[in-house]
């Protein structure tokens, strides 16, 4: 990188860095519960932002984006903004056929995606830094960086080939699923698809050997769009504690991406962690108006994927979609619903096992919740229900840290 290019990051990240003590708190939230946010460690457990920058009009982390505009919810001023201090960034690739070409395919395009995490932190080295081990958080944080640890959503990349996640090991991986959308050749899905290819009853035989792995590389396992089977298995067979990355509670609204109370009293007694996920339909019944529904088919017809466009193309899809939301507004969950379940879990599991994985850029938000300036809302009304703030500091990044020790540390005793 040249030197003027590095000195004018390290310039921009000076000054970003230094408004963080200075700017008002946002949203409306008091001066002490933001000073206190401020104090903690702030980790969201699936940030899937990294799907922006392979796009056609690329990601700019550094640029400060308009979630009104353009739906995005996370880059480095609104991290700053929010007291976000980092967490876990997300390589996901989408079901395809469970085929060697399908695996193939989606494999290169996995590698891809784990490069351009790479690139954003080695492009931005005053803003960002790759955490490898649980220490690396603190440090980094301590140094006014933001944290990049990164995951993996959906192992169908590896198709027949478990030496594949040994790979993204060594790429920096540390939280692994095996299971997004649709059944795969590890595990069932909670959406196994409408005509599933397999069912395993919970894990494969792959699926077993997959754990396994984990546990001897020191990577955390990730249940969330994993089947309840195939989490309790999960729980079960994994020598260390899971961790359902973005998911909720059955308790207060069904869902088959919220998980009954009794395996999430199982999760949090084998020392797990369920980090609440902020996808609306996920908290309630959203039921859209049929005009609006007929005005996003024809919109889609008319851009049938806004990923491949860039420049004034996109510009005019983001025009047509802000006018659509503005003619038929769209039905949202609120913060208010979300607070519910996040209370209701704590209540059954506890503060040594609950976190936030709100799934930025993957499908969260709420009215009152919509990007991560927003954070410190959480902290604010925890804080008025009574919790602490030590409590606040397990729940917003000390509790994924000891799992990551725990994991480290079991690789270790094993001589892995």
């Amino acid at each position: 990188m040249a030197l003027s290019k590095r000195l004018t990051l390290a310039l921009a990240a000076a000054a970003l860095l230094s408004a963080c003590t200075t700017v008002a708190a946002p949203h409306g939230v008091s001066a002490e519960a933001w000073a206190i946010h401020q104090r903690l460690m702030t980790l969201d457990t699936h940030l899937d932002t990294p799907a922006f920058f392979d796009t056609a009009r690329g990601y700019d982390i550094m640029e400060r984006h308009d979630v009104e505009r353009d739906g995005s919810q996370v880059d480095y001023p609104r991290m700053v903004e929010g007291g976000l201090d980092g967490g876990f960034w997300v390589i996901f690739m989408g079901q395809g056929p469970l085929t060697p070409e399908g695996y193939q395919a989606v494999r290169d395009s996995a590698l891809i995606r784990a490069m351009s995490i790479h690139k954003m932190v080695a492009a931005n080295p005053d803003a960002f830094e790759l955490a490898l081990t649980s220490a690396d958080a603190a440090r980094i944080n301590a140094l006014g960086k933001k944290i990049v640890y990164l995951s993996i959503e959906n192992s169908y990349e590896f198709g027949e080939d478990l030496s594949l996640l040994d790979t993204f090991y060594k790429l920096g991986v540390r939280m692994a699923g095996p299971v997004h959308n649709g059944n795969n050749q590890l595990a069932d899905s909670t959406n196994p698809g409408p005509n599933p290819p397999v069912s395993w009853g919970g894990l494969s035989p792959m699926g077993r050997e997959y754990v396994k792995r984990a546990n001897e590389l020191g990577i955390v396992l990730d249940g969330s769009h994993a089947s309840d089977a195939a989490i309790e298995q999960m729980i079960d067979l994994s020598a260390t504690p899971i961790i359902l990355s973005h998911h909720g509670a059955d308790g207060i609204f069904q869902h088959t991406r919220n998980a009954p109370d009794e395996l999430l009293k199982k999760l949090a007694a084998r020392g797990g962690v369920i980090h609440m996920n902020a996808l609306g339909s996920f908290l309630k019944d959203l039921n859209q108006s049929p005009e609006r529904m007929a005005a996003l088919q024809e919109l889609r017809k008319k851009y049938p994927n806004p990923n491949q466009l860039s420049g004034a193309e996109y510009q005019a899809y983001l025009t047509e979609m802000n006018r659509l939301n503005r003619q038929h507004i769209e039905v949202r969950a609120t913060f208010e619903d979300y607070m519910e379940q996040v209370l209701y879990t704590i209540k059954l599991v506890g503060v040594d096992h609950v976190g936030f994985g709100a799934d930025w850029d993957g499908g969260g938000g709420l009215e009152g919740y919509r990007d991560i300036t927003y954070l410190p809302k959480i902290t604010e009304r925890l804080l008025k229900e009574g919790y602490t703030e030590e409590d606040l500091a397990k729940m917003w990044g000390g509790n994924v840290v000891r799992l990551l020790k725990t994991a480290e540390d079991y690789k270790a005793s094993i001589g892995k």
